[in-house]
Parts: structure tokens; sequence; C-alpha cells
């Protein structure tokens, strides 16, 4: 054994890396990492809440066809300046849903200095017949747009005489399966399709060229009336019953 390991045990004493720390020098670590701590959280607070280096410089917005830019950034009311902490993202997203052509709006903090404002606009699935033109609806029934012409991929809803008006079908089941039941035909069917009756969800009918109807009835079963209307329509019939698929019918 080394003389200096002798004189350590001999003595008694500890080498300076195994000595206790005091119980004061504890908590005064302990006090100082605290303040440290809290000193970090202010800092970052204050640069998030009261600082010019994450305030609202700029909005992007993507995602519009039917309306502009400038009309999201309107909606969504965001002042230039503004802590983007203090941006709350499901009220501006509701602000800018309430224009009419928007289906939907998701909003985003892009740090350090911007917002993105992604905007889902309603598709117009039907067409309906104005005064000044064509009034294009979604499948929720909302008046998306007003053209001079029908566009030729659109049929039109053929309301009955004395119905509600255009502005009146929102949230119309009935306009809902009209859209849903043109979406899911098959290519075949809707290259020929002109318009498109729906007096109630369960009710729908297609009116094709040539003065040929089709009996449709609700939005199940899509696959199994197409592949049934497809064996029937070999018979060059006027009218076909595909509602319920087990007993189609044609007749004419």
């Amino acid at each position: 054994m080394s003389r200096q390991a002798v004189d350590v045990a001999g003595t008694g004493t500890q080498p300076p890396a195994a000595r206790a720390v005091s119980p004061a020098n504890q908590r005064w670590r302990a006090a100082f990492f605290a303040l440290m701590a809290i000193a970090i959280v202010a800092g970052v607070g204050w640069a998030l809440l009261e600082s010019r280096f994450f305030v609202v410089r700029g909005v992007e917005v993507t995602g519009t066809h039917l309306v502009t830019p400038a009309e999201v950034r309107s909606a969504a009311g965001i002042p230039a300046g503004q802590s983007l902490i203090r941006i709350n993202g499901a009220a501006v997203a509701h602000r800018v849903e309430q224009i009419r052509q928007v289906q939907s709006a998701q909003v985003s903090r892009q740090w350090p200095d911007r917002v993105l404002i992604t905007v889902t606009e309603r598709t117009p699935a039907l067409a309906i017949p104005s005064s000044s033109g064509y009034q294009l609806i979604d499948k929720y029934g909302v008046v998306v747009e007003t053209v001079s012409e029908q566009p030729l991929d659109m049929p039109i809803l053929d309301l009955p005489a004395g119905s509600a008006q255009p502005s009146t079908l929102r949230g119309s089941p009935a306009v809902y399966a009209a859209a849903v039941v043109v979406r899911e035909l098959p290519r075949y069917l809707a290259r020929s399709l002109v318009s498109v009756q729906a007096p109630s969800a369960t009710e729908v009918t297609l009116q094709l060229r040539h003065g040929v109807s089709i009996i449709w009835g609700g939005t199940d079963r899509a696959a199994e009336k197409a592949k049934e209307l497809a064996v029937l329509m070999r018979t060059h019939a006027r009218s076909y019953d595909v509602s319920a698929p087990e007993t189609a019918v044609t007749s004419g």
C-alpha cells in the first residue's frame, strides 16, 4: 500500500470529490436553479406575448378558387402586429367559414411571423335554372355560385312547381341524396344524365337523354343498382326501376 493511501486512512480525511455538500449550499443551489427556471419561463412568455419578434406580419391563404385570398383575409380579421400566440385559430376558422363558398378552413401559425389559412371550398354538384342563368349548389344545398350557362358536366335538379327556392334548400336531405347518387353513377350513365328529381331522400329519379327515366331510390346499394341497370338497359326500355335491385323492373 502506498504512503498516500496510508495517510488518508490514518487521518480519516476523504478526497475532495467525496466530501458532502452542506445543507446550506444545497438550499442555495436549489433556489438558484428555481430562479433561473422562472427567468427562462418569463423570458419565453415575454418573447411570445409582448415582444415584436413573434407578431403577425403576413397572412397566407391557400385553396381558393371561387373566392379571393383578399376576401378570406378580410373575413379572418387578423390585424397586422398581433401576437402570434394570441391568435385563436378556431375563432378565425369560424369567421372564414361564414363565407358562402367556403366549406371549411384550417388556421395554423407559421413561426416566426405568419399565419396560414387553408381553405376547402364547396364543390358544385347540381344546377338549378334561375332568372339570371343557373344557380350551382353543392351536396348540402348551398348556392355556391351563379353562372349564365349550365355546365356541361352538371345535371339540373328539377324542383317541382311551387317548391322551395334554391336559397332555402340548405341542409336538405333530399338534395344531399340526389348529389350523392349523381356522384356515384357509372360513367356511361353520367354522360347521358340530363336532370335529377328528389322529392325525398329515398325517391331519387334520373332523367337521361332521349326521354329515358330511372327510378333509383335512395343512396344505398349503389353498386348493385348500377350492375342490375347495365343488364336491364339491353332491353332498350323507356323506364327502369332499380330502387330495389332484387326486384328491378322495366317498362315502355
